[in-house]
């Protein structure tokens, strides 16, 4: 038993490493999203004009919008160099758990475009007049969303690995399971941008992703099968 942890411990680092090293190979695929997530919010101020009142109230949604539209951007890349070189395919034939090297590709993922959003959010909420007590409920939501974002498109990125362009498909796999992610997310600056406790919006959040850390990555590696074999 401990030399299966020990192994599989190792397998999980391994992979880590390997897709960590990639990520920062290709820093456009990393970029991209991020980006975009910069561009779009900074066009809002000037398209609605610099009214500080109109600017507080739409923030939280336009931030929440736009950070699940810069992780749908960067989903379809997930698999897609390892399906295109092969490593995928020896990835599904080797002799341990396949949801074990997804959850790594996962976590990567999420280090290279959640945590940047994450990051970069209250500097643009700052352009958005968003007022200083909704800083605090904006990082932890996004943190907790953009994780739960991360392990659900995965699922819909392994379904699609095997199609040239899947991008489309992926977003509509996946935008229903992410609509209440963004309602709870956005809901939970907006209330403290109020003045008032985040703390029921914060805990669905971290229930949906407890959820999701159990289930996607399985689901994926199921997903992955499938999409290769087909």
């Amino acid at each position: 038993m401990a030399n299966l942890s020990s192994f599989a411990s190792s397998l999980f680092w391994a992979t880590f490493k390997r897709d960590l090293i990639l990520a920062f190979r290709h820093k456009g695929d990393m970029v991209n999203p991020l980006v975009f997530f910069l561009i779009a919010i900074t066009m809002i101020p000037l398209a609605l004009g610099p009214e500080k009142a109109v600017l507080m109230r739409i923030a939280p949604g336009i931030i929440w919008v736009m950070a699940l539209l810069a992780t749908l951007l960067s989903l379809d890349s997930l698999f897609r160099s390892d399906f295109d070189d092969g490593s995928l395919e020896q990835l599904l034939i080797a002799p341990y758990p396949l949801a074990l090297s997804v959850f790594a590709k996962i976590l990567v993922h999420w280090l290279a475009t959640g945590l940047p959003l994450t990051l970069m959010a209250p500097l643009l909420g700052v352009m958005l007049s968003l007022p200083a007590n909704a800083f605090a409920a904006l990082c932890y939501s996004l943190l907790l969303g953009t994780a739960a974002m991360s392990l659900i498109g995965a699922v819909g990125a392994a379904l699609t690995v095997s199609l040239r362009k899947g991008g489309v498909l992926i977003s509509l796999i996946v935008m229903p399971l992410y609509i209440p992610i963004l309602i709870f997310g956005a809901s939970a600056v907006q209330t403290a941008a109020l003045g008032e406790a985040y703390n029921m919006q914060l805990a669905v959040l971290g229930a949906g992703l407890a959820i999701a850390l159990l289930l996607a990555p399985l689901a994926a590696a199921g997903a992955l099968r499938v999409s290769v074999n087909a």
